[in-house]
């Protein structure tokens, strides 16, 4: 969850409706990782980001309601005039637990062993209402579940933004041809 922490007024927005959930992403994409995710509702559809230069990204439109996870990684790796930089930010684990409100992810992949709570697939995206905010376009496919955890979470996203983060244990690295989250 990258730049998320400079994003929390427009979260704020975005969760009472008045502010789409996409803005134009950068171009790289980037991993996502954690022990394990918990929150009370879930809401999904799939969407197309746009980077700046108008290149479409096909992505599935996560919308996590209260979440808490044990641990995250974030990593991106940026090309720079010194070589490829790996952009990283940890929290969580020993430090205590990472929790975030509407928190709206854009991936490409998502793996892990999920528990879904009172699911209901091939709902019309329009009509989603577990995570505030959180629609899809009229006649689109979505789903969404009431209480979700998943373990072992990997996920490469184009973006990520959520409200009231708390980041236990934050920790952030630059560094040449770094590791990255998996």
């Amino acid at each position: 969850m990258p730049a998320v922490l400079a994003v929390g007024v427009m979260a704020s927005v975005m969760a009472e409706g008045a502010l789409a959930a996409s803005f134009a992403v950068s171009g790289t994409s980037f991993q996502v990782s954690s022990g394990k995710l918990t929150s009370e509702g879930l809401s999904s559809y799939v969407q197309t980001d746009r980077d700046i230069d108008g290149k479409g990204h096909p992505v599935a439109l996560l919308g996590i309601g209260d979440a808490t996870l044990s641990d995250i990684c974030q990593a991106a790796e940026v090309k720079t005039p010194v070589g490829t930089v790996v952009f990283k930010l940890t929290a969580g684990g020993d430090a205590g637990n990472v929790t975030a409100s509407n928190l709206v992810i854009d991936g490409e992949d998502l793996v892990g062993d999920a528990r879904f709570g009172t699911a209901q697939i091939g709902r019309d995206a329009s009509t989603l209402d577990e995570v505030p905010g959180v629609k899809g376009e009229r006649g689109k496919f979505g789903l969404q579940a009431g209480d979700i955890t998943v373990s072992g979470v990997k996920s490469h996203a184009w973006s990520a933004t959520g409200g009231n983060f708390r980041l236990k244990g934050m920790r952030v690295d630059v560094s040449l041809g770094g590791k990255k989250c998996f």
